[in-house]
Formats: C-alpha cells, sequence, structure tokens
C-alpha cells in the first residue's frame, strides 16, 4: 500500500512538473506579446501577469501618458479576456457601475423588472483614476472585488470569471479626489508603480505610435487557460524556509514587532499580506521557469505587497523616513 502511495505522489507531481512547464511556456508568450506593445515597463508588465496569475487586483499609481491604459487593453486581448474601461469622475454613481433594474412592460401588459449590468461584468476591468470618485461609488466596485458579485434589487448578480481589476491613480493632481481609506486599499493584491521609461525605450514608443502601423497586441491565451494556470500557481510547492520568510517579514511589519524598526510604524499590514506574498512569490517563479518559490522572490516582491498596506508614525515621517525605506531595511534582515 505505502508502495502504491508513492507512486500516486510521484506521478502527482510529474503531472504538475509538465503542467508548470507548458504553463510557463504559455505565460513567457504572453509576456513577449505584450513587450511588444508596452516599452520600458518590463517589470510593471510582469508584475500585473503576476496579479492576474494570482487570481487578484492591482494599483497602478504614475503619471498621466505611462501606457497605463494601454497596458489594461493589451492584457485583455493577449490573455483572451473581455476587458472594459470605467472612467471614474466625481459625479459617478454606483448604477453607473454595477447596472440597474429598469421596468418593461410585456405585450399583454405585464410589468416586470429587467436586470441591465453594467460595464463591471467584465473579466479585465480598468477602474481609471478610481480616487476621483466618490466613497460610495468607490465601495460598490470594491465590495465586487471582494465578493465576486453584486446585489442589485435585493437581486444577486454574480461577475464572470476570471475577474480582475486593474485601478489607476494619479499621485499629482490630488486637489478634489477621495483617497481610499486604509481597509480598501488592502483588497487590492499588490502595487504597481509605473516609472518613466528610458531614452532607449521612449525612442521605440515615439516611433512605434507616430508611424504608418502601430504594433498590434496578439491573443496567446484563452481564459479557460488562464484559469488552469491560476489553478497551477496554487499547487506549486513553498518550502518552509519561504514560509518562514514570509511570516517573518510581514508580521516584523507591524508596530507590535518590538524592534527598531516597528517604532517607526503606525500601522501595518494584515494576514492578507502574507496570503498575497504567498500568492506572487509562487506566481514570478512561474513566469521564471521554476517550479517552487524562493527568498529572493519574497525579497523582491515585498514592496509592491506591503507599501499600500503600511504607515509610518508622523516622527518617522518627520525624520524623513519612508514606507519603502522602512521595508528596505525589513528585507534586509532576511537577505
Amino acid at each position: 500500500m505505502a508502495v502504491a502511495a508513492g507512486e500516486t505522489i510521484e506521478k502527482l507531481d510529474d503531472m504538475i512538473v509538465r503542467q508548470a512547464e507548458a504553463t510557463g511556456a504559455q505565460v513567457g508568450a504572453a509576456k513577449a506579446a505584450i513587450g511588444k506593445v508596452i516599452f520600458g515597463q518590463e517589470r510593471a508588465v510582469e508584475q500585473a501577469l503576476m496579479t492576474v496569475l494570482s487570481g487578484g487586483h492591482a494599483l497602478l499609481v504614475g503619471l498621466p501618458g505611462l501606457a497605463k491604459t494601454k497596458l489594461v487593453e493589451t492584457m485583455g486581448i493577449v490573455l483572451g479576456l473581455e476587458a472594459r474601461r470605467i472612467q471614474f469622475t466625481p459625479d459617478l454613481m454606483p448604477s453607473d457601475i454595477v447596472g440597474s433594474e429598469v421596468l418593461e412592460e410585456a405585450p399583454g401588459g405585464k410589468r416586470s423588472f429587467r436586470f441591465i449590468p453594467g460595464p463591471i461584468f467584465a473579466q479585465l476591468l480598468m477602474a481609471d483614476e478610481i480616487n476621483r470618485a466618490s466613497p460610495r461609488t468607490q465601495s460598490a466596485l470594491l465590495q465586487a472585488m471582494q465578493e465576486l458579485h453584486v446585489s442589485v434589487g435585493g437581486n444577486r448578480h454574480d461577475v464572470p470569471r476570471p475577474f480582475h481589476v486593474l485601478a489607476t491613480q494619479n499621485p499629482i493632481e490630488q486637489e478634489g479626489t477621495y483617497p481610499l481609506p486604509e481597509a480598501q486599499l488592502d483588497r487590492f493584491l499588490m502595487q504597481i508603480d509605473v516609472p518613466y521609461p528610458d531614452l532607449e525605450n521612449e525612442r521605440k514608443i515615439v516611433f512605434d505610435t507616430t508611424g504608418a502601423e502601430e504594433s498590434k497586441p496578439k491573443p496567446t491565451l484563452t481564459a479557460d487557460e488562464l484559469i488552469a494556470a491560476q489553478r497551477l500557481v496554487r499547487r506549486l510547492p513553498v518550502g518552509e524556509s519561504v514560509v518562514n520568510a514570509i511570516l517573518s517579514l510581514v508580521r516584523s511589519a507591524r508596530p507590535d514587532a518590538n524592534t527598531d524598526v516597528s517604532k517607526l510604524i503606525s500601522w501595518g499590514p494584515s494576514p492578507r499580506a502574507s496570503q498575497a506574498l504567498m500568492l506572487v512569490s509562487r506566481a514570478r517563479a512561474l513566469i521564471d521557469g521554476r517550479l517552487s518559490p524562493s527568498i529572493d522572490d519574497v525579497l523582491d516582491m515585498a514592496a509592491p505587497i506591503l507599501k499600500h498596506r503600511m504607515a509610518l508614525t508622523f516622527a518617522a515621517r518627520a525624520d524623513g523616513e519612508t514606507v519603502e525605506g522602512v521595508i528596505g531595511k525589513l528585507t534586509s534582515r532576511l537577505g
């Protein structure tokens, strides 16, 4: 009996290896396809792919004109997902996102309500400048992100699967905006910073977008293949040392850690951060063609996972400390 059980485990491991190799090749092709359209944002592209492979949502932070919208559109085509975009404004209402019920009268005179779905019923949704909408409208979106359904007129309506939200925020022009509360920021798997491209990549952008023909993305995955990849990510083995590194890092980022660094922290990450680090470490390993994550994956993804889940004390900020700097101090102890 023991031999049979061992053979079953070995066959299962072989199956995971084969699936990981095939899926890694598909994800690599998707990354390359996106890179042919989005220039100079390799890290942002990789992190966006990790977010989707992990089954989560991301907050993209960058100045206007850095291809955040184009990234989401391109990902939708490459990953075979139905993509939509919502431009958030102060007068946007929850019904503009989730949809509403309308009263219809049948030819026989019978009246009934019919639900008209809003743009949230997409597989990949771009919430552009999410902090420009009121808290009530933000909450309508964030509820769907967490619960994967909306309620209208007392009736439940499930969003499509897979369902991912990539929301954007500009680090400037904060006048008249409604910053996301900390509890809502925690719903985002990671924060992706979108920087300026370097000289060579900006040169590629100029030539590619102002010529007679612009590069167009091509599909490399289907929605079903993406769902299979997401399931595989959750099955990849994680070593005990990596798990300990994740827990040590997240727990050290809280004010009750009783260390010299924790004295700088006003509030820290919840267990959602540990869950997120576990998932994205696996996803990063899969993208790199590895079957299991390492501590280096944890260290590399620490900042995107933690920086929107932490705040520093007033005294620390007055002394010139930054969240990124504090995370650097925490990761240096693990490295």
